[in-house]
C-alpha cells in the first residue's frame, strides 16, 4: 500500500527564515531565570497530602523481614514488565513495592477526566498477542490501561507478590551480606540479592512555586490526584456535576489539560484556561477496535506494528514502505517517504534527506496552526493557542474537542506568556497579566518531574552502595551505565528507563528490552550460583565513553525549543534528557545486547561466586 501524504502547505507558502526567527523570540519570552527551580513538589497547608492515596484505603498489615531475591521498585509498566520476564526466566523469588493501592503506574494515579493513552494502544499495549487482550480503541481510556496492567500480572501470576501503600525509605548495600537493606515506610526491613529500579518517569508530580499559594482559599489539586469528591463523577463516569455552580482554573495546557479542559468547560459554570506555551494540537480520530481487523492478525504483528511505528517516528519510512499508524506521530516521515516515491525514488544523500524532513516539518507545524484558524472563532484566542516551534520541541497531541472548547461562551483563555507565568495566588482567586480572577478551584495540570535531579523524581530518602556512596552524589552530573541498566560500585542494582541506552518511539517497548534484559542477567547469575553482580570500572567508563562519542547530540535542538520537560524547563545542559539515543540507532542497540547474551562470559561483570555451592562462573 502506498504511503499517503497529509495535506500540507507547500513550502514557498512559508517565510522560513522568519519562521525561525518566531521560534526564537517565542522561547526567549517564555523563559524562567528559575528553570525548574520555579516548579516545586506538591506541600502546603492547604493542599491535600500527595503520600496519601485517595483512590484506595490503606490496608492494615505487619512489617515484613525478609531475606529475597529481587526487590522491584514500582509497579508500573516498567515493573511489570520486569516482573514479567523475570517469571519467565524462571526467577519467582521477588516482591514488588509501590507507593499505590494497586498495579498501574502513572495509570492509578491519574484519574482525570478524559484520560487515555495519546498514542497507538495497538503499540502502547504491550504483550498483547501473549494475553489475548484487545485494546477497546485505538486511544484507550486510562481506567482501561490500569486495568490491563493488573491483569498482566494476574496471568502471569504474579499479582501477589506486590506490596502496595509502600514507600522505599531507603536503599543500603551491606558488602558483609552482599545484599541491598530495603527500608520502607511501613516497617519492613528486606534483604534483597537485587534490586530493579522501575520507579517510572512521571510519578512525582510538580507545580508551580507561586506565591500566595497558601493563602487561596478554595480548593486546590493537582490532576494526578484528580479530586472527584470536590468535581462530581468518577474515572471511568466523568460526569462532573458539583461544577455547575463554580468557577474552575486550570493551569496548563500539555497533555492532561487538553483531555481534561473540554470535560471541565462541559460543567463548570466558568472556565480559566492558563497557558504558557500552547501545545500542538491534531485531529484525533478514536474509532472503536474492528475485531475482524484484529482477529484477522497473524503471528507476530505487534512486535511488526511497534517497529513499523518506531520507524516512522523516530527514524525514516522508505518510499515503498508502509504506515501501519498512519497518525500525527509519523506524518513527518511518511510525506517525506511519499514524496520520494512520487519522484521516482531518487537517489539522495542523508544531508538532502535531513533538509526535507526540516522543511516537512515546517510545514506540519504551518498545517496545525491552520487547523487553529479553522477551529476557534476569536481571532485573539486563536493566535494565542498557535504553536511556534519545532515539531518535537514539545509531546504532540490530539484532540477533536479541544480547540472548539474556545468557542463556549463560559470558557477563557488566559494567556500568560509575557508574564511567564501566574503571578501569585490570592485568597479568592489568581493573579495574571495585572489582573485578579476569581474563582472556587484551582487545578494544576502542571506536569512531573522528568528530567530534574533524580532525587527530586525518586523520593527515597538514601540510596548507598559500596564503601557508603550515594548514587545520587554518583550521577550527579548525569548517569554513568553499563548498558543503561547497571553502574559500577552498586552491586545487583538494575536501571529501567530513559537512561543511557536504546531509544524506542514506544515507552513500553523500550522498558520491555530492558527488562528482558535484566532478568536475563539476575537469571544467569542465579545459575552460576553468584551471590552478587558487580559492574566493573573499565567496562562502565568504555560504555560511557563510546555512549557520549556516538549519541546523537540533541543540545542545539532542545536550546532552540520552548520550557518544558523536554529541556529541564529551558536549562542550557540536559543530563537527563529523554532524548539521547544509542547513535547507531534502537536495532542496533538490540543487536549489541542480544550479542553480549549471547557471548556468554557476560563481558564487564564480576560474579562473586558462593562458597557453599562452590560452582564455577
Amino acid at each position: 500500500m502506498a504511503l499517503k501524504k497529509s495535506d500540507v502547505p507547500p513550502i514557498d507558502e512559508i517565510d522560513v527564515e522568519a519562521m525561525v526567527a518566531r521560534y526564537a523570540h517565542e522561547r526567549e519570552r517564555r523563559l524562567r531565570k528559575e528553570g525548574a527551580r520555579a516548579y516545586v513538589q506538591p506541600k502546603g497547608d492547604n493542599l491535600p497530602d500527595y503520600g496519601v492515596d485517595p483512590h484506595t484505603e490503606i490496608a492494615p498489615r505487619e512489617p515484613i523481614e525478609r531475606e529475597i531475591d529481587t526487590v522491584v521498585l514500582g509497579a508500573g509498566f516498567g515493573g511489570v514488565l520486569a516482573s514479567y520476564y523475570l517469571t519467565k526466566q524462571g526467577v519467582d523469588d521477588f516482591v514488588l513495592l509501590d507507593t499505590a493501592g494497586d498495579f498501574g503506574g502513572v495509570w492509578y494515579w491519574n484519574r482525570y477526566p478524559g484520560v487515555q493513552c495519546d498514542n497507538d494502544a495497538y503499540c502502547y499495549l504491550p504483550l498483547l498477542e501473549e494475553t489475548g487482550f484487545i485494546p477497546s480503541r485505538k486511544f484507550a481510556d486510562g481506567w482501561e490501561i490500569q486495568g490491563y496492567i493488573r491483569q498482566i500480572a494476574e496471568h502471569f501470576g504474579f499479582a501477589d507478590k506486590a506490596l502496595f501503600h509502600t514507600q522505599v525509605t531507603s536503599l543500603v548495600w551491606d558488602d558483609a551480606t552482599g545484599r541491598w537493606q530495603v527500608n520502607t515506610n511501613r516497617g519492613d526491613r528486606i534483604r534483597a540479592r537485587f534490586v530493579v529500579m522501575a520507579n517510572g518517569v512521571l510519578n512525582m508530580p510538580k507545580l508551580p512555586a507561586l506565591e500566595g499559594i497558601d493563602a487561596f482559599r478554595g480548593k486546590l489539586f493537582h490532576t494526578a490526584r484528580w479530586d472527584h469528591d470536590y468535581t462530581g463523577g468518577s474515572w471511568d463516569f466523568p460526569v462532573l456535576d458539583k461544577l455547575h455552580d463554580k468557577t474552575v482554573a486550570i493551569v496548563g495546557t500539555g497533555a492532561t489539560a487538553i483531555q481534561a479542559v473540554p470535560v471541565l468547560a462541559e460543567y463548570a459554570r466558568k472556565l480559566y484556561v492558563i497557558q504558557r506555551t500552547p501545545a500542538t494540537v491534531d485531529a484525533r480520530p478514536n474509532p472503536e477496535t474492528d475485531m475482524d481487523w484484529f482477529g484477522s492478525q497473524p503471528s507476530g504483528w505487534q512486535a511488526a506494528r511497534k517497529d513499523n511505528f518506531h520507524k516512522g517516528a523516530m527514524e525514516a519510512y522508505a518510499p515503498d514502505d508502509e504506515d501501519l499508524v498512519e497518525d500525527f506521530w509519523t506524518e513527518i516521515a511518511r510525506n517525506v517517504a511519499a514524496e520520494l516515491a512520487e519522484e521516482g525514488c531518487p537517489d539522495i544523500g542523508l544531508e538532502e534527506i535531513m533538509a526535507r524532513r526540516g522543511a516537512m516539518d515546517h510545514r506540519v507545524m504551518e498545517r496545525m496552526r491552520r487547523r487553529v484558524d479553522a477551529l476557534v472563532t476569536d481571532g485573539a484566542t486563536a493566535e494565542a493557542l498557535k504553536p511556534y516551534y519545532y515539531f518535537m520541541c514539545k509531546r504532540p497531541l490530539s484532540s477533536e474537542t479541544f480547540y472548539p472548547t474556545f468557542n463556549r461562551d463560559n470558557v477563557e483563555l488566559i494567556d500568560v506568556s509575557e508574564t511567564r507565568g501566574i503571578e501569585r495566588l490570592t485568597e479568592s482567586g489568581f493573579v495574571a497579566n495585572g489582573q485578579e480572577y476569581p474563582c472556587d478551584c484551582v487545578i494544576f495540570a502542571s506536569g512531573f518531574e522528568v528530567t530534574s535531579d533524580i532525587e527530586k523524581r525518586w523520593g527515597i530518602e538514601r540510596i548507598e552502595g559500596q564503601h557508603g556512596q550515594s548514587l545520587y552524589d554518583f550521577w550527579r552530573e548525569g548517569p554513568l551505565t553499563l548498558h543503561g541498566t547497571m553502574t559500577h560500585g552498586f552491586p545487583g542494582m538494575f536501571f529501567i528507563g530513559y537512561i543511557q541506552g536504546g531509544l524506542n518511539a514506544s515507552v513500553t517497548e523500550q522498558f520491555g528490552r530492558q527488562g528482558e534484559h535484566i532478568a536475563w542477567i539476575m537469571a544467569e547469575a542465579l545459575k552460576r550460583g553468584a551471590d552478587r553482580v558487580e559492574v566493573t570500572k573499565e567496562a562502565m567508563d568504555d560504555y560511557v565513553s563510546h555512549f557520549e562519542a556516538t549519541t546523537i547530540d540533541q543540545t542545539e535542538f532542545l536550546n532552540a525549543c520552548p520550557p518544558s520537560y523536554f529541556n529541564n524547563d529551558g536549562a542550557k545542559e540536559h543530563k537527563w534528557g529523554l532524548f539521547r539515543p544509542w547513535g547507531a540507532g534502537w536495532h542496533d542497540f538490540l543487536r549489541f545486547l542480544a550479542e553480549w547474551r549471547e557471548a556468554g562470559d557476560m563481558k564487564g561483570l564480576e560474579l562473586r561466586v558462593s562458597e557453599k555451592t562452590g560452582e564455577v562462573t
